[in-house]
């Protein structure tokens, strides 16, 4: 981003959020540092009603970077005129601050820096720190928060500011002024934190690890049975050369699978989760920590479904532009000239390719709402309602309408003894397996005596619970026992 770009301010005072119910606080920040990330900070700062100072090495040079509401002078000025400073210098430039060591006593230090590799230091950058500058109160705040975010504003962003520090007093003051930019300030504790906050920027996709490496082995393993099936079966026994097919056909054969099966996988654990409750008779038992995490990776594997089933429909549209396709008509034409066969209708064939690209579009359609809902920007303005019915309803009803769509598919194919290639059967009767399991289990838990039975314990009942009771005697009187929940 250009100097001039930066020194434009992406918000102004009346688009800012909480500009309407929250006036300048007329209060003067420090700003140490002249980098992309201090100039986003101090454009989100005069956005907010603060008074910015900006302590730069090179004032002169700097002034054009930064709005013309902030002030940029020499750091020690800057550092006179406020008793808050956010430091945005890197670890290694924090021995070139040792010189306003006198002036920067008993003021408020905000560490914003980050590490290029995870505990990549011993000790925490806001510790060594506070370790240079003993006579200074040192909070680590506003690493997770992108240079981004602060122009944009936090609607566009993450809204949370990660805060530490062994002083009270100075989270709380660094507290009100990231609400006051628009930001929730989340309270980690002590500086021996720090650390830990420090390593969240740096960690790449840490809930989608699991997810991507299922999904890609379940692409190896439908890639892999897919092109012994496809490829390898006729050039062994036909000695037929179809290695063409592997770019586009088999990948395109290998995708859908992929996406049924991680849609299935999706209430696979909801459903193992219920058999749980059921069985042991209470909610209050401890899932298996596989099954904990497979329940919090559930909108990852989601997501990586409709990315799968996305990538198939794009397959799809390109199957007929592949130029072995146009010969393969251009041989079929040939030959039914030759053998002067004029009316090649089949009408099963077409309404099954009807019913099958219809069904398989309106699956399409859901998996993208559920991906919509999934974003954190769509998810917030629905209510538990409206979400659990998209997620939950809905995503059921797409995972029946997928099995249709794979039937369609699949037609009569499996009673086709030429279809079980080295004996292996059609790839799509394989992925109908977890699928279907959980269909089934579905439509058991919707059954009355088993759904109250659950809904019970997901209210608070547990099997072999006593609960007292109160019954009426002959005289009239009113007499209390106990009795068993199971009963």
């Amino acid at each position: 981003m250009s100097g001039g770009d930066m020194a434009k301010p992406l918000l102004s005072h009346r688009s800012m959020e909480g500009d309407s119910s929250t006036p300048a606080t007329g209060r003067t920040i420090g700003v140490l540092g002249s980098g992309d990330f201090a100039r986003s900070l101090a454009v989100r700062l005069v956005c907010s009603g603060f008074k910015v100072v900006v302590g730069s090495r090179n004032p002169k040079r700097k002034a054009g970077l930064f709005p013309s509401a902030a002030e940029v002078t020499f750091q020690a000025e800057a550092v006179k005129k406020t008793d808050v400073i956010f430091v945005a210098v890197f670890r290694e430039h924090y021995s070139t601050l040792c010189d306003l060591a006198d002036v920067l006593a008993g003021k408020i230090l905000v560490d914003v820096s980050n590490n290029t590799e995870i505990n990549h230091h011993k000790e925490s950058n806001a510790e060594y720190l506070a370790s240079l500058f003993p006579a200074c109160t040192v909070v680590k705040g506003f690493n997770v928060v992108s240079a981004w975010t602060l122009q944009s504003g936090a609607r566009d962003g993450n809204k949370q500011v990660l805060i530490c520090s062994n002083n009270q007093e100075a989270k709380r003051t660094v507290a009100e002024i990231a609400q006051v930019m628009g930001f929730t300030p989340v309270d980690m504790g002590c500086m021996s934190s720090a650390c830990e906050i420090e390593n969240i920027p740096l960690r790449l996709l840490p809930a989608w690890k699991i997810p991507i490496f299922l999904a890609l082995g379940l692409f190896l393993c439908f890639f892999t049975y897919n092109l012994i099936r496809q490829v390898i079966h006729p050039y062994i026994r036909e000695q037929k050369n179809k290695f063409y097919k592997i770019p586009i056909e088999v990948v395109n054969t290998t995708l859908p699978c992929v996406a049924y099966v991680m849609l299935s996988l999706v209430y696979l654990p909801g459903v193992l989760a219920a058999c749980s409750q059921l069985y042991y008779g209470t909610k209050y038992r401890r899932f298996p920590d596989w099954l904990d995490q497979w329940l919090q990776h559930r909108k990852q594997i989601g997501l990586l479904s409709f990315f799968c089933a996305a990538l198939h429909a794009v397959y799809s549209f390109c199957l007929p532009m592949r130029r072995s396709h146009r010969y393969q008509l251009i041989e079929t034409a040939v030959k039914q000239a030759v053998e002067k066969k004029m009316n090649i209708w089949v009408e099963e064939e077409v309404w099954r390719m009807e019913i099958y690209l219809s069904v398989g579009i309106i699956a399409l359609g859901l998996l993208s709402l559920l991906a919509i809902t999934s974003l954190p920007s769509i998810a917030n303005s629905l209510n538990w309602r409206e979400f659990s019915f998209i997620q939950s309803t809905l995503g059921f009803i797409a995972l029946v309408i997928s099995t249709l769509h794979t039937l369609t598919y699949g037609w009569s194919r499996a009673f086709d003894e030429n279809q079980y290639k080295f004996y292996l059967p059609p790839t799509y009767t394989l992925t109908l397996l977890v699928p279907c399991t959980v269909i089934l289990a579905r439509v058991i838990f919707s059954l009355p005596c088993m759904q109250q039975r659950l809904l019970r314990i997901r209210r608070g009942w547990e099997k072999g619970r006593y609960v007292k009771f109160v019954l009426p005697s002959a005289t009239g009187e009113y007499s209390s026992g106990e009795t068993s929940s199971n009963v």
